[in-house]
């Protein structure tokens, strides 16, 4: 016996509805998510009463005070964020055909890399690719795994090492770390300093989230419980902090290059530990559509390192 399935009598599931629910996972709220999606909740709302009478099941339970995924819709919104990827990869492929000269690509990039590599290959890209729409995100390392991996962002710039969840990373800079004092408190006057050495008493760090807190912590064998004199949220501030005689901290050579040299009162110490203490990578999907586009993004990304 012939089973035949006629399409035509069943309203397909739309590409918006995927985008509608899946927002509402990540909002747990139809309002935040209607405004994510610049729709109105009634629209988005609707949309979902439709999904769901299509599939003949419930995704959302929701009240006026909580939206709770249904055990079923979760494993409906699992099998949708993979179509979801997909499809983004498909309009990628339809977009730019694997060139990266007249694509839309969106990156995301870690705030301890982003305001020292930008200004160095931002120029080079515009020169080489006029017509390329680079939308570029700030955030922390694990903000920025998610994103791609659930394809809201087609790669992104970490500092390995970094748990990257199964993504592929494909490195193109590798740095030191160097310790940063004010020239008046100077430990000594040799090129490079071993971690023992360092007084962890007025160490400034930058806070919990960012991984460059990680690579001082795991580089330096530093106990993971250790309180340190200040922690920041940006290496600007930490910069100044040690010019004003607060303490010292210890920044990646890449930072260093562009923000110490500017300051007379600053001088570096490599740090003489086993390297490099961090490397740079890009970060994408083992599947995205745009992979052959990638070798010219980095061939980009390291001639200009190379001139720093």
């Amino acid at each position: 016996m012939n089973f035949i399935f006629d399409y035509n009598e069943h309203k397909m599931i739309t590409f918006k509805q995927i985008n509608y629910a899946l927002s509402i996972q990540k909002n747990l709220h139809f309002k935040k998510a209607a405004d994510e999606c610049f729709v109105s909740p009634s629209t988005l709302s609707n949309a979902i009463h439709e999904m769901e009478a299509q599939l003949g099941t419930q995704i959302f339970e929701r009240d006026n005070k909580k939206v709770i995924v249904t055990r079923s819709g979760e494993e409906i919104l699992k099998k949708a964020k993979e179509i979801k990827i997909q499809m983004l990869d498909i309009y990628k492929y339809r977009e730019n055909n694997n060139s990266v000269a007249n694509s839309s690509i969106s990156m995301g990039i870690i705030p301890t890399v982003g305001p020292y590599f930008l200004p160095l290959i931002l120029p080079a890209l515009k020169e080489k690719f006029p017509n390329l729409n680079l939308k570029i995100i700030e955030g922390q390392s694990s903000q920025l795994v998610t994103k791609v991996k659930d394809g809201d962002l087609d790669m992104a710039i970490l500092a390995l090492p970094f748990d990257i969840k199964g993504l592929l990373a494909l490195k193109f800079w590798k740095e030191n770390l160097f310790l940063i004092s004010h020239k008046e408190e100077m430990l000594n006057k040799e090129n490079k300093i071993k971690a023992k050495n360092i007084d962890t008493s007025n160490l400034l760090v930058l806070e919990d989230g960012h991984c460059l807190k990680k690579h001082i912590i795991s580089v330096c064998k530093i106990s993971a419980k250790k309180k340190f004199s200040m922690e920041s949220s940006s290496i600007g501030t930490l910069i100044q902090l040690v010019a004003g005689k607060m303490g010292k901290t210890l920044l990646p050579k890449l930072a260093v290059n562009q923000l110490v040299k500017s300051i007379p009162d600053l001088v570096e110490t490599e740090l003489d530990e086993p390297g490099p203490h961090r490397e740079l990578a890009l970060i994408i999907r083992p599947k995205y559509s745009g992979f052959k586009s990638i070798g010219e993004l980095i061939e980009i990304f390291k001639t200009e390192l190379k001139k720093s």
